[in-house]
């Protein structure tokens, strides 16, 4: 699905017409919506030990993502990988 979204993103957004985002210039919905998972993303990423978003696959995904979490409006909102693996590790064995 990364690749789909790889392929949307090129395809519709990418940096090539002067969009850095899903949204165009500026953060939009779909980045929020999209963006809003980037923590957990590279969380599950460090619990299963797979590199979801790679550099072979998904370059202006990661580009896109380096750029979300870059935007004044997004730093300090999204939690830190750390944060985010203790509560996975304390809550995931209940579910």
């Amino acid at each position: 699905m990364l690749v789909l979204l790889e392929e949307v993103f090129v395809d519709n957004c990418s940096t090539e017409g002067g969009k850095g985002f899903f949204g165009g210039d500026k953060i939009g919905y779909l980045d929020i919506a999209l963006g809003g998972f980037l923590g957990w993303l590279k969380a599950a990423e460090k619990l299963v030990g797979v590199k979801l978003l790679d550099e072979k696959r998904t370059p202006e995904l990661i580009g896109w993502a380096e750029r979300f979490i870059a935007d004044n409006a997004v730093k300090g909102v999204i939690p830190e990988t750390e944060e985010l693996l203790e509560f996975a590790k304390k809550y995931l064995p209940k579910a």
